[in-house]
């Protein structure tokens, strides 16, 4: 068990955000790899809300990337996955945007995990790109556009760095 802590702490601690990718395209195994990862994810009440858009056509990777403005780096990624999700599950619809986070956390460690660079790019709460981005892909009206993460390989080496701050840490109150 202790080997498999220490892989799980050094992909933690060693992914960074890539913003620079090789031409080269990502494979549907790797991508599907990713997709799993994504979708073991905790859920509020095991709901899972979420829906995956692969988007691997170039053209629709440079519409986003002249949409939105933090997402300039689509132009070159050879392939991004856009996370939707359904916010009238039953249960707890509350919680849809935690657990599409906690999704596309284990996404970005799968791809970090197989050798690709990634980057989240937020797109809910932005009303005018989860409009623009709805329209973009068909997405049903009941749908949320969440984020998108691109994915490729990297072209550029970032170092892991820490983050720890022991300031934010309180301990049994404030």
């Amino acid at each position: 068990m202790g080997v498999i802590f220490m892989e799980t702490m050094e992909a933690i601690f060693s992914r960074r955000s890539i913003r620079k990718y090789l031409p080269d395209p990502v494979s549907r195994d790797r991508i599907e790899n990713i997709l799993k990862a994504g979708m073991s994810a905790p859920s509020a009440g095991d709901e899972q809300p979420w829906h995956f858009i692969i988007i691997n056509r170039h053209d629709l990777l440079e519409k986003i990337s002249e949409m939105h403005p933090y997402a300039k780096m689509l132009k070159n990624a050879p392939a991004a996955l856009l996370i939707c999700a359904d916010p009238d599950v039953p249960k707890f619809k509350d919680y849809w945007v935690q657990d599409c986070s906690a999704a596309c956390e284990n996404m970005l460690l799968a791809a970090h995990d197989q050798g690709l660079g990634a980057v989240w790019i937020g797109i809910y709460p932005a009303e005018k790109l989860v409009t623009g981005i709805r329209e973009m892909f068909n997405i049903p009206g009941q749908m949320v556009p969440f984020s998108a993460i691109a994915i490729g390989y990297p072209a550029e080496e970032k170092s892991g760095r820490s983050r720890y701050d022991a300031s934010r840490v309180h301990d049994n109150s404030w």
